[in-house]
């Protein structure tokens, strides 16, 4: 089921190139991202939805058999006991659709993935003042 088009502007656009049932997952990651990182800004990167905070901070799209979520490599590592039952790899994770996704992080997964932001923020900070030097 890979999207048929190319060339896309926004994440609507993007997502309303797929049925109606996967438009429908495709907007519960969408919002699970911003509710995990409201000052990130949508773009499409890579032909892929992706949400944009000092950097790339996680891509996602679907596919035939799956949706597939691209965070960096740190996001997975954090997940990896939860994350095991899925196919993956470094720093990427297939969700099936034929298997209910959670909606809904839980608590301590909002904090990680708070504390990982920051993390990850403050050495893209760090980077840039080395760049710039």
């Amino acid at each position: 089921m890979d999207s048929p088009k190319t060339g896309f502007t926004s994440i609507d656009e993007y997502i309303a190139t797929f049925p109606a049932e996967i438009q429908a997952i495709l907007q519960a990651v969408r919002a699970t991202v911003k509710d995990a990182a409201p000052d990130a800004t949508e773009k499409i990167s890579y032909q892929m939805p992706t949400f944009y905070l000092h950097g790339n901070l996680v891509h996602f799209a679907a596919f035939k058999n799956h949706i597939g979520f691209y965070p960096t490599p740190t996001g997975v590592e954090a997940f990896q006991e939860r994350l095991s039952q899925f196919k993956g790899a470094k720093g990427s994770v297939q969700f099936p659709l034929d298997q209910p996704m959670r909606k809904q992080p839980d608590q301590a997964a909002h904090q990680d993935a708070d504390e990982r932001m920051q993390d990850a923020q403050f050495h893209q900070r760090r980077q840039q003042r080395r760049i710039g030097r």
